[in-house]
């Protein structure tokens, strides 16, 4: 089966102030959503005493921590792996985060150096903390794998199997109308450009399947490093699985043998990390909840 991608990604357009015309893009509410899942989500494991010593006060800063940390590495990192050419021939671009232009690893390196700064500020072991944090996340990866799909970028590659979606982005109809795009499409002629929806695949693979494993493997007390070390693991293997059927960045092509990505290249480490942590984890103490007395009164 095959579809034509028409979602519109502006979810709200907003009256017209003077010569700027704001509008809310489906791509910021799906981060507005990935933060509410973790603070819902966080707040309920604070609750539950999986981060001894910290109340839900402390939690809000480590979530502001991690927010700046998710926006400031995740735009940055963007640039700097996959598109220091636009960086050249626009500086601003820089900013426009409403255009899209996420990198998850930037994005890491962001809560990894916020986490750090807020565990010396609290006198946590720091992987205690990323332990505590790394269920929370999945969910967001999988919003915002959404918003992907829905803004038409980071499409797959063809699928050549008469399936797929065909996006309107696609450089082959650059230059068409929404009519012609659409009158071909029902004519059957677009069947061969229809692409893998990838970003859907990784909604459900780094959201949905990540969620219910790292989330149902830290429901019990764990070794430290143990859940830190999964979730490294699973993104990891999940994302050089899906770069195959992925349509690399236009700035970077292949690095190697035809088919190694720069998103490859970046899972790697996080792969061996995963299995470090795994590793680690079997001589490391286990932090046991500890419920603070407010919620048992709760």
């Amino acid at each position: 089966m095959t579809i034509l991608h028409q979602i519109d990604p502006i979810a709200l357009q907003l009256p017209q102030i003077g010569p700027f015309q704001p509008s809310v893009h489906w791509y910021g509410v799906m981060y507005l959503l990935a933060f509410a899942s973790a603070w819902l989500l966080g707040r309920a494991r604070i609750r539950a005493g999986r981060l001894p010593g910290v109340d839900e006060e402390a939690f809000g800063d480590l979530l502001f921590y991690g927010i700046l940390g998710v926006i400031l590495g995740g735009r940055i990192g963007y640039v700097l792996f996959y598109a220091t050419g636009e960086l050249l021939a626009d500086p601003l671009m820089l900013f426009k985060v409403w255009d899209g232009g996420m990198s998850f690893h930037g994005g890491l390196l962001g809560v990894l150096v916020a986490a750090w700064l807020w565990s010396r500020r609290q006198r946590l072991h720091f992987f205690d903390v990323m332990d505590f944090v790394a269920p929370l996340v999945p969910l967001g990866l999988g919003l915002g794998r959404i918003g992907n799909y829905i803004g038409a970028e980071l499409w797959g590659k063809y699928t050549q199997a008469g399936w797929g979606v065909v996006f309107p982005t696609d450089p082959v109809f650059r230059g068409w109308s929404a009519e012609r795009l659409q009158a071909e499409f029902a004519a059957g002629a677009l069947d061969q450009f229809a692409r893998h929806p990838s970003q859907l695949y990784q909604a459900f693979l780094e959201g949905v399947v990540m969620f219910v494993l790292v989330w149902g493997f830290s429901r019990r007390p764990r070794r430290r490093y143990a859940v830190s070390g999964l979730f490294a693991l699973l993104y990891g293997v999940f994302r050089f699985l899906v770069e195959f059927v992925r349509v690399p960045d236009a700035d970077l092509g292949y690095l190697a043998f035809g088919w190694l990505t720069m998103g490859q290249v970046l899972s790697m480490p996080l792969i061996a990390l995963g299995l470090f942590l795994l590793w680690r984890s079997r001589t490391a103490p286990v932090l046991l909840p500890v419920v603070p007395a407010t919620a048992k009164v709760d």
